[in-house]
């Protein structure tokens, strides 16, 4: 993971993505063109349906465009698919949801070495690895546990450990917040911050949180498809 400040990590060119077609086509987003940097702890903004949740899956390689390029780190992952997409994903994008989307089957510690495991990491460094991320998002005691055995706050933080882990060019978070209660979520979200600051992680929101908006460096602002503003603090 490059901590370069300046360096940017996404930029999409001219990116669309419509939905069906002639009289019915909906244009989800419509010619998109931004660029986030390293080290940026950015929000994307705007009322339900405006289209924020599909540009982070466009960034994230979730959901391919219609018209347009997303590059990653310098690659183009627009004309990515299959397995190619899935290895650059695994390899270079954390994803934390709103749904924590843990492997329920998994202890905490199983779920956060899961990604390290596809990547060949060896046993020792996984291990190491583990440890380290557990006592940073105050889990040390809990790795035993599968997702079952935790509150929703706990099972978030085992989600963010696990975007971690694999130390992406960029962690992805959609709605994070959105099934916690308010001193959990502000938790949460204190410890990304630290993280985004302490090692220059690069988070991308997709949010109508306050809390994430009032923490957010950069908010991207976006009505029916478009960008409508865009302002750093």
């Amino acid at each position: 993971m490059s901590t370069e400040k300046g360096r940017a990590i996404i930029t999409t060119e001219s990116l669309c993505r419509y939905y069906g077609k002639g009289e019915t086509e909906v244009r989800a987003l419509d010619n998109i063109s931004v660029s986030v940097e390293a080290g940026e702890f950015t929000a994307i903004i705007g009322p339900s349906g405006s289209g924020k949740t599909t540009l982070l899956h466009l960034i994230g390689g979730l959901d391919n465009p219609t018209k347009g390029s997303v590059h990653l780190s310098g690659v183009n992952i627009a004309n990515m698919s299959g397995s190619q997409l899935s290895d650059f994903r695994r390899d270079h994008i954390g994803f934390i949801f709103q749904a924590y989307n843990l492997i329920p089957v998994l202890s905490a510690e199983e779920n956060i070495e899961y990604i390290m495991l596809l990547q060949g990491i060896n046993a020792k460094k996984r291990k190491e690895k583990v440890e380290e991320m557990l006592v940073k998002v105050g889990l040390e005691n809990l790795g035993g546990r599968r997702p079952a055995e935790l509150s929703g706050g706990q099972q978030q933080r085992v989600a963010i450990a696990r975007a971690m882990a694999s130390q992406p060019d960029i962690i992805l978070a959609d709605e994070p917040t959105a099934n916690l209660d308010s001193k959990t979520g502000v938790s949460l979200l204190e410890l990304m911050r630290e993280l985004n600051q302490e090692q220059n992680m690069t988070f991308v929101f997709s949010t109508h949180d306050m809390k994430i908006m009032e923490r957010a460096t950069r908010l991207i602002h976006i009505e029916d498809g478009k960008i409508v503003k865009d302002e750093r603090k």
